[in-house]
């Protein structure tokens, strides 16, 4: 199962730090800051982070040495973070052996676009065996197992009612399909079921309190009809 992936973040600026941290703790990654370069090498170690944010103006051992050292023992992905932009400074940064190289001021939406196009390119392909078999979805940060009636949201395993985890695998296991209230009221609570649509409002609003939209896929509401599971770029 899926587990949030760990990014060391290493700058003199705590400011910036902080700022970064925010920026990927958002989408579910967890985060060390460390302040310079022997900190980073300390951490590297007792961390054991999946990606490295460096900056290269660090006091003591500046980034360029810290990669140096870093590449002489591990692959992990590294990018560093610069307010040099000349031609020379990329170059040395890339042919030590960052991965990618982002130039101070940078957005922030960008940063994690670059943060997750360089672990993509890291992440082994899962092979079809090893996926749960049985009623499960999987989505990037969100699994859903019915047979054991376990949610895993950005790594860690969510509390949720019986209805809610129903209604939620309902959903998600027929991506982009609109429901209707009523459909999911049969279907989650039985024809049988003394009650109004209004039930399907508060469980959506109870999940939506616990799972956040993700960039790639969100519970939407479709207006005058009901709800989907929406997957973007499908």
């Amino acid at each position: 199962m899926a587990v949030k992936q760990k990014i060391l973040i290493v700058d003199d600026d705590n400011n910036i730090a902080e700022l970064i941290s925010l920026y990927l703790t958002k989408e579910c990654f967890d985060t060390k800051i460390v302040n310079d370069g022997e900190e980073a090498l300390s951490a590297f170690s007792s961390f054991a982070p999946n990606l490295i944010l460096l900056d290269l103006m660090l006091p003591g051992i500046d980034g360029y040495q810290v990669c140096r050292e870093i590449r002489q023992k591990s692959n992990v992905p590294i990018i560093m973070l610069s307010a040099k932009g000349e031609i020379f400074d990329k170059v040395l940064g890339l042919e030590l052996g960052a991965d990618d190289y982002i130039i101070k001021p940078f957005d922030s939406k960008e940063l994690v676009a670059r943060v997750k196009a360089v672990l993509r390119r890291y992440q082994p392909n899962v092979a079809p065996a090893t996926q749960p078999s049985g009623k499960y979805v999987e989505y990037p940060d969100l699994a859903i197992n019915l047979t054991n009636y376990s949610v895993i949201y950005c790594g860690s395993q969510l509390d949720m009612p019986p209805k809610e985890l129903e209604l939620l695998y309902f959903l998600a296991s027929s991506p982009n399909q609109v429901f209707t209230r009523e459909q999911l009221l049969d279907h989650i609570w039985g024809y049988e079921y003394i009650g109004d649509t209004r039930t399907v409002d508060v469980h959506i609003k109870r999940l939506r309190e616990k799972i956040k939209d993700h960039p790639d896929w969100s519970i939407a509401t479709v207006w005058g009809i009901g709800y989907k599971f929406e997957v973007k770029n499908k």
